[in-house]
């Protein structure tokens, strides 16, 4: 359990990361088919928190139960790109600036301090690449 205060270096968690072909603004179709938009679930005690975020809102919805495995099958089923991870304890210094993206708010949500992950495939890539637990 996290208490107020200790968010500023919290113990690394579960987390999903997941990859949509998302539907709007029109320019994604410029990306990668498959890697044009990103959300992430983290575990949380006896749940799981979405965190969806689109370009004009997000949205934060709650899983009940611990099971990221079948939760990940549940995405995996709806034809996503899903990759398991976990949070990690960032560098105690300002992320670098990058504009507020989906992929730049996972990248805050999961600790990662990666200045070169601009899109969602250049994401997928710094989590299953060799340097992937190294956080980049």
């Amino acid at each position: 359990m996290i208490l107020p205060g200790d968010h500023d270096n919290p113990p690394p968690s579960p987390a999903l990361v997941i990859f949509t072909d998302g539907d709007a603004p029109r320019w994604v179709r410029l990306l990668r088919p498959g890697f044009r938009h990103v959300l992430v679930a983290l575990a949380g005690p006896g749940h799981w928190v979405v965190i969806n975020p689109l370009s004009h809102r997000a949205t934060v919805d709650i899983v009940p139960g611990d099971d990221g495995q079948a939760l990940a099958a549940w995405f995996r089923a709806q034809g996503h790109t899903v990759v398991e991870t976990s949070t990690r304890r960032p560098p105690r210094r300002e992320a670098p600036w990058a504009p507020l993206t989906c992929v730049e708010v996972v990248k805050r949500l999961l600790g990662l301090h990666a200045r070169w992950v601009l899109t969602p495939y250049a994401l997928y890539q710094a989590l299953t690449g060799p340097r992937a637990r190294t956080g980049c």
